[in-house]
């Protein structure tokens, strides 16, 4: 599929791929989205544990006639207030579609709700959320969007259900295809502090209260010197792997996006500093005509600040992929 989009470039002061990437933070969008209006909505994913889903409903203030639900993934220590999910929401909202925010298993008001941990491999919280949720939401068909982390989970989850899945259209955004070769490029001494600041926020985020933990699962987060350490020590055993290499090899969405049938935007910047563009480019899209890549030589990590639009380029990007007319 070829998409009629005007060339990514980057605007003035968002120039090269770490400041793409920090932009999110300096320059957060508005969180306001008046005139449309946002509920709660909580999903029980009914697997025994008794974790419950927060999620934000979002609905426009002219909804389109028929229009399917659009779920949004966060990524990594993300939640539904992050800036790329409000600025993606806004853009869907003002186009009459309706919106779900999801915050994943622990992550941002789920922590309350929830005892477990999401991680990029757990496709069967959001398998459990599409079975669950209100059928007057999903009567006009679900689309869903996820973000770094967010969409290595979507990729894994999409190729596992193949043609069954109850998803009319996908996309990602920066999805770290390889779950080893991307732990590897954070850990590299360019990314010092990116990597610092994940680091810190991911024991802040496994440990806040609500989280269910073993008094040795508390220490071995806490003392992880890295993100390959946490996932060595507290994702891996405690969700069954033999350790952090094989959590990655189990659960990278290489291995599984063959099985993809369901139309998916796979969208990446070659510059990405988290992610190492060779993934991407070097990736056999040929292979499966339901994967579209979209891969821009600029862009950083969930970036794509460009010219013409205070609003992301990957924005127009997905809402062009779905069909969705240009605000």
């Amino acid at each position: 599929m070829t998409l009629d989009l005007p060339p990514f470039r980057s605007r003035f002061p968002w120039w090269g791929a770490d400041l793409q990437t920090v932009a999110n933070f300096l320059r957060p969008p508005r969180r306001d989205l008046a005139p449309h209006t946002s509920e709660r909505l909580t999903v029980d994913l009914r697997d025994g544990t008794g974790d419950r889903l927060v999620c934000t409903l979002d609905r426009p203030l002219k909804p389109a006639k028929g229009a399917p639900l659009t779920i949004l993934i966060h990524g990594l220590t993300g939640s539904q207030e992050s800036s790329y999910m409000l600025s993606m929401a806004r853009r869907l909202l003002d186009s009459g579609e309706r919106v779900l925010r999801l915050n994943l298993r622990g992550a941002g008001p789920s922590r309350a709700t929830c005892g477990g941990q999401y991680y990029a491999g757990r496709s069967q919280d959001f398998r459990a959320l599409l079975a669950n949720l209100p059928v007057e939401l999903t009567s006009d068909g679900v689309r869903a969007v996820g973000y770094s982390l967010g969409g290595a989970m979507l990729l894994k989850y999409l190729g596992e259900a193949g043609e069954t899945a109850p998803v009319v259209a996908a996309a990602t955004v920066c999805a770290p295809i390889d779950l080893s070769a991307t732990c590897r490029r954070m850990l590299q001494g360019r990314n010092f502090i990116y990597h610092r600041h994940l680091l810190g926020q991911m024991k802040v985020e496994a440990t806040a209260a609500g989280a269910r933990l073993e008094p040795a699962e508390r220490s071995a987060i806490l003392g992880a010197r890295s993100v390959w350490e946490y996932d060595e020590v507290f994702i891996a055993p405690r969700h069954g792997f033999a350790g952090a290499e094989d959590y990655y090899e189990r659960c990278k969405p290489v291995r599984f996006m063959a099985g993809i049938r369901v139309p998916t935007l796979v969208l990446g910047a070659l510059d990405d500093p988290w992610i190492p563009g060779a993934l991407y480019s070097g990736y056999d899209w040929a292979g499966n005509e339901a994967l579209t890549p979209l891969l821009p030589a600029q862009g950083g990590h969930v970036g794509f600040h460009g010219a013409g639009s205070p609003l992301p380029w990957s924005d127009l990007a997905v809402a062009t992929f779905f069909g969705i007319d240009r605000a």
